[in-house]
């Protein structure tokens, strides 16, 4: 069993930033995605396992980065240039059974989930 646990979320005003974490029980090819109310989960940004492949989803590229540390067997996604659009519940997800530089933009591949984090973007 695999166990995550999220933090970083919170409200900020448009045009800042915040970074959320997902400390998990072993290092794991992972992602983030998110749902905002009244939408389906949607992917947000993957890492693969070896942490040199990453992908993001066309609406946040160039504004967010997923990274890892895996001596913490930690996935970060730091958020920049928030817009109220961006406004959602966060989840990280692990993808348990992928190695190497594969990573996956379907929730079906992700087998773990976090238990979700609240980001607000609001003025």
């Amino acid at each position: 069993q695999v166990q995550l646990v999220e933090s970083g979320g919170g409200s900020v005003q448009p045009g800042d930033s915040l970074r959320l974490s997902c400390a998990a029980s072993g290092r794991y090819a992972m992602g983030w995605f998110r749902q905002a109310p009244g939408k389906e989960r949607e992917f947000v940004s993957a890492i693969s396992w070896g942490g040199r492949t990453t992908v993001y989803a066309d609406s946040v590229k160039g504004r967010f980065t997923i990274s890892r540390d895996n001596a913490k067997s930690t996935v970060y996604l730091q958020m920049n240039s928030l817009k109220p659009e961006d406004t959602a519940v966060y989840y990280c997800a692990v993808d348990s059974s992928s190695r190497g530089g594969s990573t996956s933009r379907s929730e079906g591949e992700y087998d773990y989930w976090g238990q979700g984090t609240q980001v607000t973007v609001s003025s």
